[in-house]
């Protein structure tokens, strides 16, 4: 009997809300003084009898309730946050703690919480404000990067990865003095310090052109503001960072045009000065030189593009296989015993291989050359097809990867009257292309047969990545690489070769290609099935 007066003394002295809740009921039977007046009712049995019978403000739906009640049967116990309602009208956030226990017979659950509002509207800022902060922060459209007073950078948003080319979150790992050009590295830990010492928000490099590093070791010219704040008393920095490499060029193309047209005014004020009879003919001459002045700077922009696309391509192509010569080299120095000659060969094949590849793109160069010069012309002759495709299977056979086969179908044809040397050079491009761009376990077709008008129609046909829609428009022209094939080694110009020595034969090339499932390249050629009498 003690317990149970000790019991109800604490269930009264509550300062919580406390009460006993009848399942068969549907409403209390008990509450303590601290629960009805935080509601607030006058008594006890003014709570007992509001009609209302529920602490939210809309009564819960039976099948809810029910699985509420299933909830703490199996727990015997729950805790949820809820919207309770004071008499008043007025609401506010509780947590909702349910414990199920039987009285007398019948199912009880006691029923805790207090005034959680301050809380829960507090949760409900904290949220906002790391919304806010995402937005302003994680997806702003310029760099931001905050490094402590040692320069380790500890926070960087997606834009900066993007900038400086780090794989994400690997900018955690790294120094502002990384970010840097080599050469004011030194000079920059020497203006961190200065900054740490009279921190203030302000732009770097003012009157000066700044420069940052990328992981790659390239540099783009920038624009970067300062600002800093202080974290249980540490300092840290905040860089905000602009690439502006497309400004710093527009600023340029602009003080040429200006300067371009500032010569173009001069020379029309001194025409008119002194041709003031002839204006119709100087402004008939205007006309025209403006007219090759427009044509001449679509060629030397076009010229500019293609040595732009030529030098990229060039350093990344000569770069891996010059690379391997030197690696292999420097590796064969250190197998100088006569029992180490498989290590040495291993290499030496790995130099021959890269020297190959080398000649192979110095010779398309070549091919490019020869072929915009002129100097390329076919010499038709009597060509067994049979054995110039058996030749190309067998030049492109050190290409082939784990599974890959190439089949012929060449239906009967055998002896054909044209540039051998040239359809065999285009064939070897189109099967190398075809190994190159298909998986392992694969098959690549060469068919041949004579189509209507007395023409030859060469396939080769794989199983290969494929070409996009948008891509097949510019497979021909030169340097061009498809965007799917950009981590795949390759000049682009092999296409564009294969196009114009199928013109000097006299035919028509054609490509039908799908994603993930292949390509088709069908060539269509004039021949005479005669002997060479």
């Amino acid at each position: 009997m003690p317990d149970l007066d000790l019991a109800a003394v604490l269930f009264e002295q509550a300062a919580d809300f406390v009460g006993v809740y009848d399942v068969a009921a549907g409403w209390f039977t008990r509450v303590n003084e601290g629960g009805y007046r935080l509601l607030g009712y006058a008594s006890a049995q003014a709570f007992y009898t509001d009609s209302a019978r529920t602490l939210q403000t809309q009564a819960l739906p039976q099948t809810e309730w029910v699985a509420l009640l299933a909830q703490v049967r199996r727990q015997s116990g729950h805790t949820l946050p809820v919207e309770v309602r004071r008499q008043t009208g007025t609401t506010f956030w509780v947590d909702l703690k349910l414990h199920l226990f039987w009285h007398e017979g019948r199912e009880q659950v006691l029923v805790q919480f207090n005034d959680a509002d301050c809380l829960h509207r507090t949760e409900q800022q904290l949220a906002q404000s790391v919304r806010r902060f995402e937005a302003v922060f994680t997806h702003a459209t310029i760099g931001i990067i905050v490094c402590d007073r040692q320069g380790g950078i500890v926070l960087a948003n997606e834009k900066s990865h993007q900038l400086f080319g780090y794989p994400a979150a690997a900018l955690l790992e790294a120094r502002i003095e990384d970010l840097v050009p080599d050469a004011v590295r030194g000079h920059h830990e020497r203006l961190r310090a200065s900054f740490n010492a009279h921190p203030q928000v302000r732009t770097m490099g003012a009157n000066r052109d700044l420069l940052a590093r990328r992981h790659d070791g390239s540099v783009f010219p920038v624009e970067i503001s300062l600002s800093y704040f202080h974290l249980d008393e540490e300092l840290f920095v905040v860089a905000y960072i602009i690439d502006i490499t497309f400004k710093k060029e527009a600023e340029q193309a602009l003080l040429a045009e200006r300067r371009h047209v500032e010569g173009l005014n001069a020379e029309l004020e001194r025409k008119v000065a002194d041709r003031t009879t002839a204006l119709l003919v100087t402004l008939e001459q205007l006309e025209q030189r403006q007219h090759e002045l427009r044509q001449a700077l679509a060629a030397e922009q076009e010229l500019g593009e293609l040595k732009s696309r030529f030098v990229s391509m060039a350093s990344h192509e000569f770069r891996t296989p010059l690379t391997a010569v030197l690696t292999s080299a420097s590796l064969i120095r250190k197998y100088p015993a006569t029992g180490q000659q498989p290590q040495r060969e291993r290499h030496l094949d790995r130099i021959q291989a890269s020297v190959k590849h080398l000649s192979d793109i110095l010779e398309e160069f070549l091919s490019v050359g020869k072929l915009e010069e002129g100097k390329q012309v076919a010499h038709p002759a009597a060509t067994t097809l049979p054995a110039l495709v058996a030749e190309a299977v067998a030049e492109v056979a050190g290409l082939r990867g784990p599974g890959q086969r190439i089949e012929t179908d060449l239906d009967g044809v055998a002896a054909v009257w044209l540039d051998g040397s040239l359809l065999r050079k285009v064939l070897v491009n189109l099967l190398s292309n075809a190994l190159k761009y298909s998986p392992p376990e694969t098959r690549i077709t060469v068919q041949a047969a004579i189509g209507a008008a007395g023409q030859l129609v060469l396939r080769v046909q794989d199983q290969g990545m494929g070409i996009s829609e948008e891509d097949q428009q510019h497979l021909f022209g030169r340097f061009f690489r498809a965007r799917n094939a950009a981590n795949v080694p390759g000049t682009g110009l092999g296409l564009y070769i294969v196009a114009r020595y199928v013109e000097l034969l006299g035919g028509t090339i054609a490509l039908h290609s799908t994603l993930e499932v292949g390509t088709t390249v069908t060539l269509t050629l004039p021949y005479e099935n005669n002997t060479a009498d």
